[in-house]
């Protein structure tokens, strides 16, 4: 009876993989999704994942909940398509939301966001300041723009740090 309830779940998880490879841009274990235009269905998801953008006064006690732009650097491999082919400058802004961030990205015309949960957000700084998840990652370049969301990056570190802290595991250590 136990291994018919889990089949049943892993079919149910399949069939809802399914229905978001066929409504979004999803690659691999990633979801790059294209906001250009307002779609509640794609807004639902990344509700469901990262949490309902702050209210009002949360932004006035966070003093902000977005970045400034920034030079996007160096892409893994899977991002190659969402750049721009031409030889402009691409650059990304970063949202805070209570249960991960939104990196939003712009190709041409087209907006594109990237979701992460705090739980698959790796952060690294070192010449460059880079965002990896879900096997995937950006590079950052650490110029002037750098220095203007040194500080919304230590947020970002924080709200991270407050997410896994009150978040239990599912195993015991």
């Amino acid at each position: 009876m136990i291994k018919c309830q889990k089949k049943g779940v892993l079919l149910i998880l399949f069939n809802f993989y399914l229905f978001l490879l066929n409504k979004f841009y999803t690659f691999g274990l990633y979801m790059m999704l294209d906001i250009t235009y307002n779609n509640k269905e794609k807004e639902e998801v990344i509700d469901g994942l990262l949490g309902k953008s702050f209210g009002f006064w949360k932004r006035l006690q966070l003093k902000g909940i977005g970045s400034q732009r920034m030079v996007l650097v160096k892409t893994s491999p899977g991002f190659y398509q969402y750049k721009n082919s031409i030889s402009d400058i691409n650059y990304l802004s970063i949202e805070l939301r209570p249960n991960g961030i939104l990196v939003h990205l712009n190709k041409g015309l087209r907006n594109l966001a990237w979701s992460i949960p705090y739980y698959q957000l790796s952060v690294f700084k070192t010449d460059i300041f880079s965002l990896h998840a879900q096997g995937e990652f950006l590079s950052v370049s650490c110029d002037k723009n750098y220095h203007g969301n040194k500080l919304f990056f230590n947020k970002m570190e924080l709200l991270k740090n407050t997410y896994l802290n009150q978040t239990s595991l599912p195993y015991k250590i």
